[in-house]
C-alpha cells in the first residue's frame, strides 16, 4: 500500500486531499495542528496525529516511525493580510516559521527515508501568490515567493535520486484561509495608527464581512486534490499543476508582459 503524509487536514485543501487520497487505496497520514482536529479526523475513519509546523518535535516525531513513504504533501499555511509597510518584524519571522521553515523541516526529515527506498515524491501547495505579488498580502506573498524557489533549487539537486520535488499553484479555492487569517492580522497590524488607515476599509470589509458566495473563478478544494493525484501517481509529474483561471493567467503575464504593465495587471 502507498504512503502519503499530508498536512493541514483539519478543513478545505488538506481535508479533501486525505479523504480522497484514502478512497483511492492509499495509506493516508492525515496531521493536524491541533489534536481535537486529529481526533475528528479519526473518528472519520483516518489514520492522524499532530504535526505542527511550529514544533520540531512534533515533525520529528511524525516522520521518526516511518519505514516507506511514498509522497509527501506539504500543505498547511495561513495568511497574515495588511500593508506590507505595517508588517512588524515578528509577523514575518511568525509566518515564515509555518509556511517556510516548516515545510522545509518536514522536507529534509523524509529526504533520507525516501533516498534509501529509492524514490518518492515531495509536492509543496504554493499559490498564485507565488507567482505574482498582489496588495495586502506581503507576508503571505513573501513566505510563497520563498518556497517557490527553495522548491526549485531542490528539485535540481534531487535529479537522479528517484525523488520529485514538485510544485501546486492554486489561486482561488474555497477554503477557509480568509477567515483563519483574522487572529494575525488582529495580533500584528495596528491598522488603526498607520499612515493610510482610511485604506484599511475595503480590507476590513473583504477580512470580517460575510461571505455570500464563492469569488470570482473559485474552485473548491477538489481541484487541487486532483492536481495532487497526477502528481502522486503520474509516471513524469509535472514540475508545476496550475489551478484555476487566475494561476495560468498570471503564469503567463509574468514570462510575457514588462514589470510596469504586470503591475498594472494585479494592481
Amino acid at each position: 500500500m502507498r504512503t502519503i503524509l499530508i498536512t493541514g487536514c483539519s478543513s478545505g485543501i488538506g481535508y479533501d486531499a486525505a479523504h480522497a487520497m484514502k478512497a483511492r487505496g492509499w495509506r493516508v497520514l492525515a496531521t493536524c495542528r491541533a489534536e481535537a482536529d486529529c481526533e475528528r479526523l479519526r473518528g472519520e475513519g483516518l489514520e492522524s496525529f499532530r504535526l505542527d509546523y511550529t514544533d520540531e518535535e512534533s515533525i520529528a516525531s511524525a516522520v521518526a516511525g516511518l519505514d516507506r513513504l511514498d509522497a509527501l504533501f506539504n500543505n498547511g499555511a495561513y495568511a497574515c493580510p495588511g500593508l506590507s509597510e505595517d508588517l512588524p518584524r515578528g509577523a514575518l519571522r511568525e509566518i515564515f516559521e509555518t509556511n517556510l521553515f516548516g515545510y522545509h523541516d518536514l522536507t529534509r526529515r523524509v529526504i533520507p527515508l525516501m533516498r534509501k527506498q529509492g524514490f518518492g515524491r515531495i509536492v509543496q501547495c504554493s499559490s498564485v501568490l507565488g507567482i505574482v505579488g498582489a496588495e495586502w498580502r506581503g507576508a503571505y506573498v513573501a513566505t510563497k515567493f520563498a518556497l517557490e524557489g527553495l522548491t526549485d533549487v531542490m528539485r535540481l539537486e534531487m535529479r537522479g535520486t528517484g525523488i520529485d520535488l514538485i510544485l501546486i499553484e492554486p489561486g482561488p479555492i474555497g477554503t477557509k484561509i480568509r477567515q483563519n487569517s483574522i487572529p494575525h492580522f488582529e495580533k500584528w497590524i495596528d491598522w488603526k495608527n498607520a499612515a493610510r488607515s482610511a485604506d484599511y476599509a475595503k480590507l476590513l470589509g473583504r477580512l470580517y464581512g460575510e461571505k455570500t458566495g464563492p469569488d470570482r473563478f473559485e474552485l473548491p478544494p477538489s481541484a487541487v486534490t486532483k492536481a495532487l493525484i497526477h502528481a502522486v501517481e503520474a509516471k513524469r509529474p509535472k514540475a508545476r499543476y496550475y489551478v484555476t483561471i487566475p494561476t495560468h493567467i498570471a503564469g503567463l503575464a509574468r514570462r510575457l508582459l514588462p514589470t510596469r504593465l504586470l503591475d498594472r495587471l494585479v494592481g
